[in-house]
């Protein structure tokens, strides 16, 4: 068996952050995450089982994590991977696999705008440096237990990307 429960993969393992386009009902969510598990159970790199598992966090981002430890992924296992979560959203008549969007969260409602929409939403003072963003980019296990999928804009890339001048 090549799934396993999520807390069992170490820090170190590899994760993927997929972040769906909008929030799943709640049979789309027991559907995907079925999917998932089948493939999990199967998922391998080069004929070698990968320990893996998954969660979905806020209806909205599924992350993959991976133990590097027992059988690292490979570039066409990542594919596999890739593809087929990106077949199963367009059953689903979503995305997962777009990281371009800004996701953020305003009035406890999560909310997904494209980076120049978000850029003018920061600088007209719709939103500030303590706006609370979703980051796809995390790529340890390590990154999601100590909270890195969602902080305040100052503490990420966010505020880098879209707040710089505010935060010298």
């Amino acid at each position: 068996m090549a799934r396993v429960p999520f807390e069992t993969l170490p820090d170190h393992g590899r994760l993927w952050v997929f972040p769906a386009s909008r929030s799943l009902s709640g049979s789309e969510r027991e559907q995907l995450l079925n999917e998932v598990d089948a493939f999990l159970e199967t998922w391998a790199a080069h004929g070698r089982p990968l320990k893996a598992s998954r969660e979905l966090r806020d209806d909205r981002f599924l992350v993959v994590g991976v133990d590097v430890d027992a059988a690292s992924p490979s570039g066409c296992s990542i594919d596999a991977l890739v593809n087929g979560l990106e077949e199963l959203a367009e059953r689903f008549g979503i995305t997962l696999t777009d990281h371009a969007p800004v996701r953020y969260r305003d009035d406890g409602e999560i909310r997904q705008v494209s980076r120049p929409e978000f850029r003018s939403l920061a600088k007209n003072g719709r939103i500030g440096p303590d706006v609370r963003v979703f980051d796809t980019t995390l790529t340890t296990i390590a990154q999601l237990r100590q909270g890195g999928l969602e902080g305040r804009a100052a503490d990420t890339w966010h505020g880098r990307a879209f707040f710089s001048a505010q935060l010298q």
